[in-house]
């Protein structure tokens, strides 16, 4: 008996291993997925922005990441609200009470981001919305809104060309200067239900629109993970939901996760995968005893599976991993 519908997975378009240099940006779906890679030790650059949600502000931060332009006491993106410096063009985890702060942390980032987008072979993209806030004052489309007050904003909802507009001549430039590389798009399944069921569905559309365009006009180049299908239409339960019934479970994302594992690793990749995810496990384990002769059995096991690892594969960074086992 069949229960659910299997969605069909990209097969052989796109290989990820452990020398892939890979950015992704967008959503907080984009941040789990991002969360798994860094855990499997892929070369990967996480929101350099923090999370954004629809496409004017993932092609706002890409542009600012290809230009290397720095932010400045005088940068118009930078605004003071309830006693913290935020940047409309990041999330608020870069905000801090001290303006030199603020700056100090997001062109860090920024530093960080323009060096690694040079030499990407994968550039990761997820959409959540396509409404879109703009300040009043400038007209200028925000990453985000910072809890200051709706009135200084106007809303809209992109229509499929004006995403393809501001996200085509960017991936053209991308492309030209680096034609090894690919651009995976994905439309997170998280539900935004403040616009209503309906609202949100027509957003949806959009960004799927948004999606097939860009399909067209670099085919090859640009492709795509069906994580929105895989949610809504075979997990279309809601016990694969948290308790908000908007975020995507841990079961939800653990089994997402899955699919793009057997989408895009070879087999010596996922297995690898596999144990550091092991690794990372043992790691977050409490022991009942700390100092019992089990658990520094278990310590000394675990010390020597990194180090074997890590003869192994002598570019992956071990010095957290080493330290907590030490220190435990």
């Amino acid at each position: 008996m069949r229960l659910n519908i299997p969605v069909e997975l990209p097969k052989k378009e796109l290989e990820i291993t452990h020398t892939t240099t890979q950015m992704i940006l967008g959503s907080c779906f984009a941040e789990n997925i991002g969360k798994r890679l860094v855990m499997g030790k892929f070369p990967v650059t996480v929101n350099p922005f923090g999370i954004l949600y629809n496409p004017l502000s993932i092609a706002a931060a890409l542009n600012r990441i290809i230009s290397g332009e720095k932010f400045t006491e005088d940068s118009p993106e930078l605004v003071f609200h309830s006693e913290r410096w935020h940047s409309m063009l990041h999330h608020g985890d870069f905000s801090h009470r001290e303006k030199h702060d603020t700056i100090a942390a997001i062109n860090s980032s920024l530093t960080s981001a323009a060096e690694a987008i040079e030499k990407l072979d994968l550039l990761t993209l997820t959409f959540g919305t396509a409404y879109v806030y703009r300040l009043k004052e400038s007209d200028s489309v925000v990453g985000n809104c910072h809890k200051i007050p709706g009135n200084a904003f106007t809303r809209s909802l992109l229509t499929p060309q004006e995403a393809v507009n501001a996200l085509a001549p960017i991936f053209a430039q991308l492309l030209e200067k680096n034609p090894g590389m690919k651009i995976l798009l994905t439309v997170s399944p998280i539900r935004h239900i403040r616009d209503g069921a309906h609202g949100n569905q027509v957003s949806k559309a959009v960004l799927l629109l948004t999606v097939e365009e860009l399909q067209r006009a670099f085919p090859g180049k640009v492709l795509y993970f069906p994580a929105y299908e895989i949610v809504l239409d075979e997990l279309r339960d809601y016990r694969f939901y948290d308790e908000d019934m908007v975020h995507p479970s841990s079961v939800a994302i653990n089994y997402i996760w899955e699919c793009f594992r057997t989408s895009y690793f070879n087999e010596t990749t996922d297995r690898l995968v596999t144990q550091l995810e092991e690794i990372a496990r043992a790691l977050g384990h409490r022991p009942f005893d700390a100092e019992s002769q089990a658990h520094i059995d278990f310590k000394h096991k675990l010390f020597s599976k990194i180090e074997a690892i890590k003869e192994k594969y002598p570019f992956f960074d071990f010095t957290n991993e080493l330290k907590q086992c030490r220190t435990q």
